[in-house]
């Protein structure tokens, strides 16, 4: 059992720790003081190695996460906290291998998943619009970190990891399992690296040390992202869809408040081989929006949405066929 950081813990001599935010098998994040710039809060993610490793794979595990947090900390885009520091000790008073930690923006307010557990709670789904301006703003950051040199992954896209700040701005937060696209080498296995969440994770996530994951793994676990965010709970994992894909229910089954073209875009997103998934987050998104399809199909998602709108208008339809019928009756006696 690792042990925390106490509260009051200063390390390298700037940051105090004020609590601990969250914390899993591999890591813990928690909330800390900037004593070089007073009123600074931060938040700093302390990842520990995994046991049993020798000594030039504990050497590779740190080359590893110091390239990967470089990386980081070039990154600059205003839907993802900003990393200011990394580095490896040992914490003070503790007789323990040096663990590597990230020092990043603290971003305030609930993230998605909470929001979503919220609504279900309260016997409701959340708005669709509402939610596809968060997915736009959390597209626009997977397209900037997919379109650096070399392209970044994040492979942890989930509600947990997505925070709606206080002025609704949306934050993608954890870079616990980022890493660099090297198409030359796909077995790279990093300090960061995991398996991600079950339910948002894509099925070649989990090929150990021979995984190749690319920019579709992300747009994976962001569709599975948005199925939650309106259907209250998370899709079946790609594990038990591969043996049964019968076991994702369509998101319309659930909540049919979704829009069709809102639903063929989740389930396009949600193709267990990466090959019959769109090619980018930016196609997604168009498809999201619907902007993609033939000329046909774009005819069809018309006549649906007038479809839509006269169901959900029935009464009112109804009530104007009477009151015609009536002052035909009263204009011919």
């Amino acid at each position: 059992m690792h042990q925390g950081l106490e509260p009051g813990t200063v390390l390298r001599d700037r940051y105090e720790i004020l609590g601990l935010i969250g914390q899993g098998g591999m890591g813990a994040v928690y909330k800390a003081a900037d004593r070089r710039l007073p009123g600074r809060i931060c938040a700093i993610k302390e990842t520990w190695p995994p046991p049993g490793l020798s000594p030039e794979a504990l050497a590779h595990t740190r080359e590893q996460f110091l390239r990967e947090a470089s990386t980081l900390a070039r990154l600059d885009h205003p839907n993802l906290p900003k990393v200011s520091d990394y580095y490896t000790l040992a914490p003070p008073g503790q007789d323990v291998v040096s663990r590597d930690y990230l020092v990043m923006d603290y971003v305030p307010g609930q993230n998605l998943e909470d929001l979503a557990h919220q609504a279900r709670r309260e016997g409701r789904f959340l708005d669709q619009q509402e939610v596809l301006g968060w997915m736009g703003q959390l597209c626009d950051a997977l397209s900037y970190l997919h379109g650096q040199e070399p392209p970044v992954l994040h492979r942890d896209v989930k509600p947990a990891n997505v925070k709606l700040t206080p002025e609704g701005r949306i934050k993608l937060v954890d870079f616990g399992l980022v890493k660099p696209l090297d198409p030359a080498d796909p077995r790279t296995v990093t300090g960061l690296r995991g398996l991600g969440s079950l339910p948002y994770t894509p099925i070649e996530q989990y090929a150990g040390e021979m995984a190749h994951t690319d920019r579709r793994s992300d747009l994976y676990a962001l569709g599975a992202t948005l199925y939650h965010l309106l259907t209250g709970s998370a899709p079946a994992n790609a594990q038990e869809r591969f043996l049964d894909d019968g076991l994702l229910r369509r998101p319309r089954e659930v909540n049919p408040a979704i829009s069709r073209d809102v639903e063929q875009a989740v389930l396009a997103a949600l193709a267990l081989h990466p090959k019959d998934r769109p090619e980018s987050v930016a196609a997604w998104c168009r498809m999201l929006a619907g902007q993609a399809g033939t000329a046909t199909g774009r005819v069809l998602q018309q006549e649906e949405s007038w479809t839509e709108a006269l169901w959900a208008n029935r009464w009112l339809v109804v009530l104007a066929l009477v009151m015609l019928v009536a002052a035909v009756v009263v204009t011919f006696r």
